[in-house]
């Protein structure tokens, strides 16, 4: 007798087979489709991201091994690799990226929050980035990148506050970064946080007339003209904090407005930055502290390679590589989720480790990772 869900059941609940369903059937997932439907294809693609899978060969090796628990997992059929694979370069990757922004309206409707961020700031904070994924032209030759280089890009928007992303687009890896600038819908008083790879005047000037905030890296030649200085604190590492008008022909035409001009010294990295904002409000200090959160991009980038399969991709077409993207992202979408309702401490790499050898488990998610909270802290108590 089956008592009790698996693990691996107990997370893809919380996505509306309703919701799902109408996805498959806004771009005709099930068109001249028998037996392999397109939530079976989820169940198999978003396994191997949660257990480390390297392969979709791997894939099906495991779930044979474990066959006769596939019912429970929502699965009809075992299927083969080419079954698999046909699905992903044929379906829609669409459904998917779908999915991921349906599973984050879900993530923000619980109002994740993100325990790394200290600053006292009601304002809503953003970053702004992207991350090139290098392929071998040789069998992705629709990612040309370069003369003998492959890729795509990933371009994102991170909310800082709850560390989950709010927009993202997948874009050849030539696809220069701020032209994403024209794609996203800036929210009213909200601070979005930018390196170099931002730096254009009249697309920032769109970002100020809607009444938003941005912080960007300034380059070493900016052309301007000085205002006037407000007070700083070299002791704190604020060199200067000054108010500029653009000098140059073109950017004081794309940009008419005065401008914030802040250096700031970093004693722990031995850096000086210098960042341009239209936040004239803002203490200095705490500009110069929140440009350091546009790292948690970085980190997210960095997880999302690292823990799901993303740099190692298991298709050649463009929409299965797509497929697989969203899918890692409707994942990590999942993990946060699960982390919020289970009210654990522990970190969502610690959590992945937890649920990616524990997918055929009926202990209920709740109760695995606050036993593995208990256990630890009862472990670093023996230590001390």
């Amino acid at each position: 007798m089956n008592k009790g869900k698996y693990v691996f059941s107990q997370l893809v609940y919380n996505i509306s087979k309703y919701q799902f369903n109408c996805f498959v059937q806004k771009y005709k997932g099930h068109y001249k489709v028998k037996d392999f439907s397109c939530w079976e294809q989820f169940l198999y693609m978003m396994f191997g991201q949660l257990t480390y899978r390297e392969s979709l060969h791997d894939i099906i090796n495991c779930f044979s091994a474990h066959s006769s628990k596939l019912y429970h997992l929502g699965i009809k059929n075992l299927v083969v690799v080419s079954t698999l694979s046909r699905a992903n370069q044929n379906r829609d990757w669409r459904i998917w990226l779908d999915l991921s922004t349906y599973l984050l309206e879900v993530a923000q409707s619980l109002q994740v929050s993100n325990p790394a961020f200290k600053l006292n700031i009601t304002n809503s904070i953003f970053a702004i980035d992207s991350s090139t994924i290098d392929l071998s032209l040789s069998s992705f030759k629709w990612a040309k990148f370069r003369k003998k280089k492959g890729g795509i890009k990933l371009h994102l928007v991170l909310n800082i506050k709850s560390n989950l992303p709010v927009f993202w687009k997948i874009t050849p890896a030539k696809s220069h970064d701020v032209k994403l600038l024209d794609q996203i819908k800036f929210v009213s008083n909200a601070i979005y946080i930018m390196d170099k790879g931002y730096y254009d005047f009249e697309r920032l000037f769109k970002i100020n007339k809607k009444q938003a905030f941005f912080i960007l890296r300034a380059k070493s030649n900016l052309s301007y003209h000085y205002l006037r200085s407000q007070k700083s604190n070299r002791t704190k590492g604020l060199i200067c904090d000054q108010i500029i008008k653009l000098k140059g022909y073109k950017t004081k035409k794309y940009y008419p407005e005065k401008l914030r001009r802040i250096k700031y010294h970093d004693k722990e990295e031995n850096i000086t930055y210098i960042f341009l904002t239209n936040n004239f409000e803002m203490e200095a200090l705490d500009i110069a502290k929140l440009y350091k959160y546009r790292w948690q991009i970085e980190l997210f980038f960095k997880w999302i390679k690292q823990h799901l399969k993303i740099k190692k991709l298991w298709g050649k077409s463009e929409n299965a590589v797509k497929t697989q993207i969203c899918i890692a992202i409707s994942t990590y979408l999942l993990i946060a989720i699960t982390k919020h309702q289970s009210g654990t401490q522990l970190s969502l790499y610690e959590i992945l480790q937890i649920l990616s050898v524990s997918a055929f488990d009926k202990t209920p998610v709740n109760q695995l990772l606050m036993k593995t909270k208990s256990e630890k802290t009862e472990t670093q108590l023996i230590k001390h």
